[in-house]
């Protein structure tokens, strides 16, 4: 191990949100890489929404490092009947987190965003420099607010009191141990579990929200996983930086993408009177690529490989959350 990087396998490293589908999947790249001194902690065990409960795992466990990936999640269905939850555990969460991570002596930390954060209409692909210059989306605005408030206080805390704080905005995610309950779920996985019922119950089409004409990106969990372990052991700034492909397709298709490898007969009924959300989300990867990080995983791959493992894990896998 290079010891001119910014993290080592000695390190403690707490990752919250270990059992969603940014934490699991960084807890396989970080096991994969040789860090074998990982923390985790339950709800039962630390519930990151209580003050108290954080202060004292955080005095009691000291981690050397932590990646913040936890936090109240979903798609436009459930931004829409659940705005105050969104906003409140989401700033609950992160407050009491990146607090108690100063408060112990946290060397480095990195608080994982979302690319919701940016102006709905802002120019793409989506640079940096483009947060708080506009008016946010609305179906997913409580939840963009928070997700900046955990920014902003990484950003208040390095420079009050030079922790070495900072901030990931990874695209739209999709992997395993994704939450495909229709109700809560994102576009993809809700697609996926969408063709897959009616592929079982042999129902020749399948309804899909919105026009199918607006744009999204999307990056497979295992990218942003490795990206993440890149980030911390090079990345020297503060502020926060885009995690993604820098490649984009519309979400027709994206549900013909996922008829070919679920249900490939199925007929595509579009329900355009359901909302259809921000008109385009692409973000500039640029400093991403120019520290020398790329994705790796195909769409096409991705969707494959995520289909098996729904199909592997069966009905459980719709109620991951």
């Amino acid at each position: 191990m290079n010891q001119n990087e910014l993290i080592q396998p000695s390190d403690k490293i707490f990752i919250a949100g270990h059992r969603g589908l940014v934490g699991s999947a960084l807890l396989r790249r970080f096991r994969a890489a040789g860090y074998t001194n990982l923390v985790m902690a339950t709800r039962d065990e630390c519930d990151l929404c209580r003050q108290d409960q954080v202060e004292r795992w955080f005095d009691r466990e000291r981690p050397d490092v932590v990646v913040l990936a936890a936090g109240k999640v979903g798609g436009i269905h459930a931004n829409a009947t659940l705005p105050a939850e969104f906003l409140h555990q989401n700033l609950l969460i992160h407050a009491h987190t990146i607090h108690a991570a100063w408060q112990t002596g946290v060397r480095r930390l990195l608080y994982l965003g979302s690319s919701c954060i940016y102006p709905r209409d802002c120019p793409q692909p989506i640079e940096e420099s483009s947060l708080l210059t506009g008016p946010l989306e609305a179906t997913n605005e409580p939840y963009a607010l928070a997700k900046i408030a955990g920014i902003k206080m990484c950003d208040a805390y390095r420079r009050q009191y030079d922790c070495d704080f900072f901030s990931a905005m990874p695209t739209n995610l999709y992997g395993p141990n994704d939450n495909f309950d229709l109700k809560h779920s994102h576009v993809l996985p809700a697609l996926m579990r969408k063709f897959h019922e009616a592929k079982v119950e042999g129902r020749a089409e399948v309804v899909v929200w919105g026009s199918g004409a607006v744009r999204r990106e999307f990056l497979h969990v295992d990218d942003l996983a490795d990206g993440c372990l890149y980030l911390l052991k090079h990345f020297t700034e503060g502020g926060h930086i885009n995690v993604g492909t820098g490649e984009d397709l519309t979400i027709r298709e994206l549900a013909e993408l996922v008829a070919e490898v679920v249900y490939p007969t199925a007929q595509i009924v579009w329900d355009s009177s359901m909302p259809d959300g921000t008109p385009r989300k692409l973000l500039s990867v640029d400093r991403m690529h120019g520290l020398g990080w790329r994705h790796q995983v195909s769409l096409r791959d991705g969707i494959r490989s995520t289909y098996a493992w729904f199909l592997e894990h069966g009905p459980a896998a719709a109620a991951n959350t």
